[in-house]
């Protein structure tokens, strides 16, 4: 039996990278999961065959994590779908740099609305129909407790923010018997942080471990944190990152 047997589960920005990681995983583990994509619909549906080839059961919808109609419709959607909901992954998110003195208004709002607001919708919209030992695993960033350099201020600050959502939402929702956490990824190799990208030396010299993460390792953080091991595990942060921030 797997850990996950019966679960049904929700991963907003399943596309790709660590989403696409993130739903694979939860599937492997028995969970049936639905994903939610933006625009990038091919892949998507390549995660969707993937998971069914592996004798998993997935599902994509199209919402746009910005757009409070597309965010409730995709809850509303997965319940359907699955017959319930168990496990909700706020894994939507966009990173946008600027120096705080020239960052564009039209990024400050993207960056507000996707990363925090988007993450509050989707939650208020699952609350409902999650039970005793639901989850909510929000991912963050290791950049949300630390900013190592000028230009990422507004988007660490929103990743800051999903960690006293993670305990604020934890002590509301403690008495359901339902847990919420945060998981940071530091330095992870998908195609928007490539290991062999330009940033990617200088990352690796400041991470203890000095290789970037993959998206197994971030994957393997919330499975731990859905499954029975993290049932005492509520309103905290785990952060993978190599390192980057002892």
């Amino acid at each position: 039996m797997k850990i996950l047997d019966g679960k049904r589960a929700l991963v907003t920005g399943g596309s790709r990278g660590i989403g696409a990681g993130i739903a694979k995983a939860l599937a492997a583990e028995g969970a049936s999961v639905v994903i939610t994509y933006e625009r990038s619909e091919e892949k998507a549906q390549q995660v969707v065959r993937e998971i069914e080839e592996a004798g998993g059961k997935a599902i994509a919808i199209a919402a746009d994590s910005a757009d409070p109609a597309a965010v409730k419709n995709s809850v509303e959607q997965t319940v359907a779908a699955l017959g319930g909901l168990d496990i909700l992954v706020n894994n939507a998110g966009i990173g946008r740099s600027g120096m705080i003195a020239d960052i564009k208004l039209e990024d400050l709002d993207a960056m507000l609305n996707v990363n925090i607001r988007g993450v509050v919708l989707t939650s208020q919209a699952a609350i409902p129909h999650l039970g005793q030992g639901g989850r909510i695993v929000n991912i963050g960033s290791c950049l949300g407790e630390r900013v190592g350099w000028g230009g990422v201020t507004v988007y660490s600050m929103t990743k800051a923010a999903l960690n006293i959502f993670s305990r604020g939402l934890s002590r509301e929702l403690g008495p359901m018997g339902i847990t919420v956490n945060t998981v940071q990824p530091g330095p992870t190799d998908t195609d928007m942080n490539p290991a062999d990208g330009p940033a990617a030396d200088g990352m690796r010299k400041v991470m203890s471990l000095g290789h970037y993460g993959t998206v197994e390792d971030i994957a393997a953080a919330v499975v731990f944190l859905a499954g029975p091991s993290g049932r005492q595990i509520t309103g905290t942060a785990i952060t993978v990152d190599g390192g980057l921030n002892a």
